[in-house]
């Protein structure tokens, strides 16, 4: 499209645009139709999938549930592990790079600057 328009050339420039939006409209709402759903249904873990998951023996991880530092579900004598909370739990122990720590503390001293 031209980048200067002259008044007679609006109204066929603005059809133009109204058939492109409309276009695009389209296909997101076509490629949102088709995508296929890949959200799970959770899944449980028994302590041995729990240890197996997480790489760790089953005598941790009954440690890291006294200690209450594992996501768990208890019934009668048995615990169950979510598979997503555990997931959550390995990425809250992920340490930043120190690019993301250098921006964190530029943002900082940028909004605490005085003056």
């Amino acid at each position: 499209m031209e980048q200067n328009l002259t008044f007679d050339q609006l109204p066929k420039a603005v059809t133009m645009l109204t058939k492109e939006v409309s276009e695009l409209k389209r296909l997101l709402t076509e490629k949102q139709e088709s995508k296929p759903t890949t959200e799970q249904p959770e899944k449980l873990l028994t302590v041995q999938e729990a240890a197996q998951f997480l790489n760790l023996t089953t005598p941790t991880i009954y440690s890291k549930v006294s200690k209450g530092e594992l996501p768990v579900m208890k019934r009668s004598k048995r615990l169950y592990f979510s598979s997503t909370e555990l997931m959550e739990y390995l990425k809250e122990g992920r340490k930043k790079s120190n690019a993301e720590i250098e921006q964190e503390a530029e943002a900082y001293l940028s909004k605490t600057k005085k003056g």
